[in-house]
């Protein structure tokens, strides 16, 4: 991140990143407006970002593409068994695999295949906030860190992609019971000011359904504070705030335009397994909002830490300091 930040310190995402993981059991509409700056922007860097408009084949193809061109000494870098522990890993700042960067194991034709397994498990609109929010936080997608777990060419397999403010995953359904192959991560350090944020629109989106409540279902829905932003563990039962199903038929429909612009940075695959869970699971009259008073930035009562929780999903959205958004999607709810 570029230039004189006057956020807070974040110890969640600073921290030495061998100590603070967080292991889930596996068994989780566009976006309405672009962000300033972001549609077109590309940053420097061995391959280029993929461009606007152009076509890209299936994500896990492209893992099994980019497996058949590692050499010897790469896959003893970046592949690991299929049932090594940190598959189902996520981090708000982590290296899947330690001091070993996009930039310094791949070549420029690879890199180019990672980009598009990227934009293959995106939306044109979220590759792009994501290629923007990878050169922000962590000067670009080179400084990321990715793994192939198994083997695409014989069994099961699994791509994952991490770094500062981003976990983002490709499986072909390896893990049948995780949306997006399981827990997701992302954020944005926009340098004191949230509304610089890549995400803030969520955070606005969220805020209508709160506007839009009255003064009961306000005292309901806003709480204290917030859960340590990594507890995503999914549950069964004892759900914080307001249910969608307790609302009125508007205030519903405000929070289905939340829930389908948080998929919409997402592929569309992704999105229909995530809304195909959630009408197999009672809908969203079974999702509960929630809100917080701590970390008010600027004390204007806009929430900017809030929570979507039900049986099969938990979506913590942490926009202060800055945005940290930890993803549970499953497609099954908790056993007890």
């Amino acid at each position: 991140m570029n230039g004189k930040s006057n956020e807070k310190p974040c110890p969640d995402c600073d921290v030495d990143l061998g100590r603070r993981k967080f292991i889930l059991g596996v068994g989780a509409t566009a976006a309405a407006t672009a962000a300033a700056g972001v549609m077109g922007w590309q940053p420097p860097g061995l391959a280029e970002p993929i461009a606007k408009g152009t076509k890209v084949g299936l994500a896990e193809t492209n893992v099994k593409r980019l497996f058949e061109t590692l050499t010897a000494e790469q896959k003893s870098r970046i592949v690991l068994p299929y049932n090594d522990p940190r598959l189902t890993q996520a981090n708000a700042n982590w290296l899947v695999i330690k001091d070993t960067t996009i930039d310094q194991v791949f070549n420029a034709d690879q890199q180019r295949l990672i980009h598009e397994i990227v934009r293959g498990v995106t939306s044109e609109d979220g590759y792009e906030r994501f290629v923007r929010q990878m050169q922000d936080d962590g000067g670009g997608l080179g400084k990321f860190s990715c793994a192939l777990f198994g083997d695409p060419s014989t069994g099961k397999s699994a791509w994952l992609l991490t770094g500062r403010h981003l976990t983002l995953r490709a499986e072909g359904n390896a893990l049948p019971d995780a949306v997006f192959g399981g827990p997701v991560i992302y954020g944005h350090g926009a340098a004191g000011n949230q509304k610089a944020n890549l995400f803030y629109y969520q955070t606005q989106v969220a805020n209508e359904v709160f506007q839009a409540l009255d003064g009961a279902q306000r005292e309901k829905a806003l709480l204290p504070t917030a859960p340590a932003e990594s507890s995503i563990q999914i549950k069964k039962s004892g759900f914080a705030g307001i249910r969608a199903g307790e609302l009125s038929r508007d205030q519903k429909g405000l929070v289905e335009k939340v829930m389908h612009q948080l998929l919409a940075p997402y592929r569309e695959a992704d999105v229909k397994e995530a809304m195909a869970s959630l009408d197999a699971n009672g809908g969203l009259d079974q999702v509960h909002l929630s809100f917080y008073r701590n970390e008010d930035l600027g004390s204007d009562r806009e929430w900017d830490i809030w929570r979507l929780e039900g049986p099969t999903l938990v979506w913590h959205f942490r926009g202060a300091p800055h945005v940290h958004t930890w993803v549970n999607f499953r497609t099954k709810p908790a056993a007890a």
